[in-house]
Formats: C-alpha cells, structure tokens, sequence
C-alpha cells in the first residue's frame, strides 16, 4: 500500500513527520517566513543565503526537499541544478522560485530536473500545498523504483514451463507482442484461465519481455479490494473526500505510471466502476474521488479472469463494451489437467526448487506417483501441484515421493459424466475403467466401488476385453 504524507497547517496540530526543507535564498525576511511557516507545517527547515552555503549544507545533511531561488550573489541556480543533476547520490526533489521576469529559467530548471517552480510573490498557503504535492510525487516514484526493481528481481528465473502445445503458443504470443509494447499505448490483453493456471505469471512475463520493464508493474486484484473503498483505491481520492480521507492519495492505475496495470480477476469489478474503467480505457484519463480535474493515463493495461466473461455479459452483471475494450488481444491458458506430460516436468521442477530452498538431497518422483500425478483431476492448477509438491519434499526429508506422501493415495481420474447418447454397454464400459484407474487396477477395490462383487466385475473386464 502506498503511503502519503501531508503537511500540518495549524501549530496546534502535532507534526506527524519531519522532513528537512533547505531553502535557498537571498532575502532574509522572505526565508525567514517561509522557515517560520514551515516549521508550523511540521517541517525541519534550513536556510542558505548563496550558493556556495547552500552546496555545503547539502553536503552535510542530504535534505528532502530543497527551495531554490534563481537569482543568488554568487550565481544561477541553473548551475546548482546543473551540479545536483550530475550527482547519483542527490535524488531529492527541488522546487524552484522565481520573481516576474524569469520564466525562462524557471521553464530551463524544470528541463534540469527541477521538479516544479512557484512565481513571486508567493503565497505561503499555496507553498504548503505544492511542496506537499511534490513530495507526494518524490515519495511514490521512490516506491515505484524500488517495486521496479523489486520487480525485476522477481522476474529473474520466472518461467512459463511446459513443452505441451498450449503453452508452446502462449509464449510465442508473448515474444510477438514484443514488437507492439513500444508503442504509446500498446493494446490492453485479456488473459483467461481456470484459478491457479498462472495468469500472473503470464502478465509478468508480458512485462518483462516488453519495451516497458524498466517501469513499474502494479498488480491489481479486484476480488479483495474492499467494496466501500474500491473506487478510491483504484482512482485515488483528495483530501476530503470522504469521512477517511484525512490526506490526498495516489489510486492503483495512476501509481502504474508508464508501466503495466494487471488488474486480476476483472470479472469481480462492480458494474458501477466497469463504466469508470471503461472511460479510462477510452479517453486515457482518469478523475481522483473528489475532484473533477482529470489526469493522463499511460499504463499498459492488462486483465485477467478465471470467470466466462461472455456468460457474465450475456447475463447482464458485466459490461459488453468494456468487454470488448479489454478484449483487443486474448490469451487462453489451458487448465494443467489437459497440458499432458507437462505435469511431470512441472512436478520435477518444483521438487528440485523445493528441495534447494530446504536443503534436502536425493528427492525424486516413484513410479506410482508419477501415474497418481497425471491421473489426478488438478482442480486448482498448478498453484496446487507446486503447493502439493512442496508439502511432500517439506515431510519426506529425502528419498522417493509416494502417492501417499503426495496426498493422492486412492485419487483417480476425474469421473467423466455418462452423455446421454451413449450406449448401456459404453457407459458400462466407461464406469468399469474410471474405477479401475481409481483403485490402481486393484478389482476386490474397484468392485466395492462400483457396488458389485468382484466375480461380476471379472465378468465384466472379460466382455470388454479389458484384461
């Protein structure tokens, strides 16, 4: 969750944070008040009368914001940007003040890396105002660095595993999709799939592989934002827009910046905020909670959902025109039960990540396991297998994995269900070998289950020569 801080206005008021403001500037009387109303604001705040001062307390204390006058005794301070900008270590934002007349400076130190400039006379109420927007701004792109980074480092050993043509064609939609990510605004992507198929993962790897992974990636899961909430999370609110909004914040889709919204399980966003994304999507902005000022959008948005989404719209309980918005380009995830040989390659996979992350040797996959695995019905995906996988490598301290270690002992096939067109002797046949796969082929077992004796089940194997 991203965190934003607001300046106290009355000294009544305890402060709630000190940040240190260096303020630049030539006019004592000015500086002074601006310090004395700063400090009232919560602020821990310096004054440097030249450039060179102000150079050497940036030295001594790195501030978090610094005010800076333009025109100095010993200078420009187009020179003290051009300085900070040459420096890795100085990142804090600066906000510039300049008196009529000096507008092109001001328009040149926003090109240096200024972050915004105020024209004198100043009022002290608006200061207050812009310097807690830029340090709003400093403080979530400082977040988003490090989700970006944080995010990278995520990326690193993320794989799509599985030689199956299904997966074989989605990561070769991933790598044609490299050529239209540069653009300003690529197409949104829907991707589909049962819960657990790795729609995530997908999304991720769509960032990583695009012209965008240097940027943020913002995961969105819409079935566990709070409904009271959701719009303002989403979209960001003022100060004051509601009963709890005691400070401005960011919203989900701005925070995403010129990176990529995944918004997951969009199947779950109410009807009234499908109409508000789908205004995003179209005009590219978007309006905070409790303002009517409307801001660019620039994220590359990408949707998931484990839902039939044509049958929600056909059911009236999602939109058709947000639909289709987000359905530009779709990717189908198929579930791992229909991914064959892939779910032994998956489950060696993840004993050996397993095995490494809890230091145990010599972890391998019997026989009877390997049948169980392929058998078993996968309701929840891979999610469930890596989470079964683990469990048993955790348990089994090393050695052969079992049907019984793996928790599968006595699971079969899904149970197909019997069509209506199909024969007395088919369905017979059909019920005969579910049962069968269930119990291992063992008959005594497979007899009990289907309620007959084992004598009548021989009989029937025989018929079907199913020996």
């Amino acid at each position: 969750m991203i965190m934003h801080s607001s300046p106290l206005v009355t000294e009544s008021e305890i402060p709630l944070l000190e940040k240190h403001v260096l303020i630049i500037e030539d006019e004592a009387v000015f500086a002074g008040a601006v310090r004395k109303r700063l400090k009232r604001g919560g602020y821990n705040a310096e004054i440097a009368g030249t450039l060179a001062d102000g150079a050497l307390k940036i030295g001594e204390k790195t501030p978090d914001l610094l005010l800076l006058d333009m025109r100095l005794p010993d200078g420009s301070g187009l020179d003290l940007l051009a300085t900070l900008q040459n420096n890795d270590n100085n990142t804090f934002p600066v906000l510039v003040m300049s008196a009529y007349g000096e507008i092109e400076d001001a328009v040149s130190a926003m090109k240096s890396g200024a972050s915004d400039y105020l024209k004198k006379p100043i009022d002290l109420d608006e200061l207050m105002i812009t310097i807690e927007k830029v340090l709003e701004k400093d403080e979530l792109s400082q977040k988003l660095t490090y989700s970006s980074k944080r995010e990278r480092h995520a990326h690193e050993g993320v794989e799509f595993l599985g030689d199956s043509s299904a997966i074989v064609a989605i990561r070769q939609q991933i790598n044609r999709l490299k050529q239209v990510t540069g653009a300003s605004i690529p197409p949104t992507i829907l991707i589909l799939g049962e819960t657990g198929t790795g729609k995530d993962v997908v999304a991720r790897l769509l960032h990583a592989s695009s012209a965008r992974r240097e940027r943020p990636f913002v995961h969105v899961d819409c079935a566990s934002l709070p409904k009271d909430l959701i719009e303002a999370e989403l979209f960001g609110h003022e100060k004051g827009a509601f009963t709890s909004a005691h400070a401005a914040r960011t919203g989900l889709i701005e925070a995403a910046e010129d990176g990529v919204l995944f918004m997951d399980e969009i199947g779950e966003l109410p009807m009234d905020l499908q109409a508000k994304l789908l205004a995003v999507l179209e005009r590219r902005t978007l309006r905070k909670v409790g303002t009517t000022k409307e801001r660019p959008v620039a994220a590359w948005i990408i949707a998931a959902t484990n839902r039939d989404i044509a049958e929600l719209v056909n059911r009236g309980e999602f939109r058709s025109d947000l639909y289709y918005r987000l359905n530009v380009l779709s990717m189908s995830i198929a579930p791992l039960r229909e991914r064959g040989d892939d779910i032994i390659l998956l489950a060696r996979h993840f004993i050996r990540q397993s095995a490494k992350r809890y230091g145990i040797n010599s972890v391998t996959l019997s026989a009877r396991a390997d049948q169980a695995l392929r058998s078993y019905h996968w309701p929840g995906n891979v999610r469930e297998l890596r989470h079964m996988i683990e469990r048993a490598v955790l348990l089994s301290g090393g050695g052969e994995l079992s049907p019984e270690s793996l928790s599968l002992a006595g699971h079969g096939p899904a149970e197909t269900p019997i069509k209506a067109d199909l024969t007395l002797d088919s369905a017979e046949l059909l019920l005969i070998k579910n049962a069968l796969e269930k119990c291992n082929g063992n008959v005594s077992k497979a007899a009990r289950e289907l309620g007959i004796t084992r004598m009548a089940l021989r009989y029937r194997i025989k018929k079907h020569n199913l020996d």
